[in-house]
């Protein structure tokens, strides 16, 4: 789960000078929070499960899902919130030249070594709610786990719509993560505590890093979560239209093949979805 909204437009302010408290007194700093946090953890992204796409049946399942809503044809792709380009990667063994968007230097180092030469790739140090891209200049916008951190999601959406030709794709990749998803969801996260707990007898230990992106939720629009439901009427209001959302389940049963138990409850505990919709053209 991630989002990389870029440095802030300079209207935002002065960020205050402060130590991280909890508290996020305007946009910008919650920008720069948000930044800081992912920038953090950028060395260590692609060992988390979940985010890196290995070899195999999750690669091909995350492939498959991307090539039935954007087709055979050869896009050109604006890919929000590149990160270390697992989601580029992807992108380009399906034929399209992908540009990755991300606001993390520390995040793009890695995506652009990861895809070294491939000259159908190119990375740039921006905001994914105000792109600053050129209109009409881009057959599909992808995204995964960056819509529910978004600090502004009508104005981003209005951007994305913006920067899309006509007839263009949105593709994304999200979920509800404020709370677990039904039944499965709650049993789930009962059996995770139990495993914790179960670790040498005693409490893991307290992880600050944790208290940070906890009170960085708090701050963000979708902090009680985001669902199809929440984000329809959005995505109508900015001029998106045939919009479908579908079951992440068949990612969801790939990323399960030879996971550690830990890991296979991870994929139950959240409702997560993926969302088609086009520019009218």
């Amino acid at each position: 789960m991630r989002a990389f909204p870029s440095p802030a437009p300079p209207q935002y302010g002065v960020r205050h000078p402060c130590c991280w408290s909890g508290t996020v007194s305007s946009n910008y700093a919650l920008k720069e929070e948000i930044r800081e946090y992912w920038s953090a953890r950028a060395a260590s992204f692609d060992a988390a499960f979940g985010h890196r796409m290995p070899p195999g049946a999750e690669r091909d399942a995350w492939q498959r899902e991307i090539a039935r809503h954007l087709g055979s044809a050869p896009l050109e792709v604006l890919e929000l919130a590149c990160g270390t380009g697992e989601v580029t990667g992807a992108l380009r063994r399906l034929g399209h030249r992908v540009t990755g968007l991300d606001f993390s230097e520390a995040m793009l180092s890695l995506a652009r070594a990861k895809h070294s030469g491939d000259p159908g790739t190119r990375f740039i140090l921006a905001d994914a709610e105000y792109t600053r891209e050129a209109p009409d200049r881009y057959g599909a916008i992808v995204c995964r786990h960056l819509v529910w951190t978004l600090t502004e999601p009508e104005a981003a959406l209005a951007d994305w719509f913006r920067v899309l030709r006509p007839g263009g794709h949105l593709l994304v990749f999200d979920g509800n993560f404020a709370a677990p998803h039904g039944t499965a969801g709650r049993l789930a996260q009962h059996l995770l505590r139990l495993l914790e707990s179960s670790q040498g007898g005693a409490a893991a230990p307290h992880n600050p890093e944790m208290d940070r992106h906890a009170a960085i939720m708090r701050e963000l629009p979708f902090s009680q979560g985001l669902t199809p439901e929440v984000l329809e009427p959005l995505l109508r209001r900015a001029g998106f239209t045939d919009l479908a959302f579908h079951s992440h389940a068949p990612i969801a049963r790939a990323q399960r093949r030879g996971a550690a138990l830990r890991d296979r409850l991870r994929t139950l505990l959240y409702r997560r979805f993926v969302l088609h919709a086009r520019k009218p053209g």
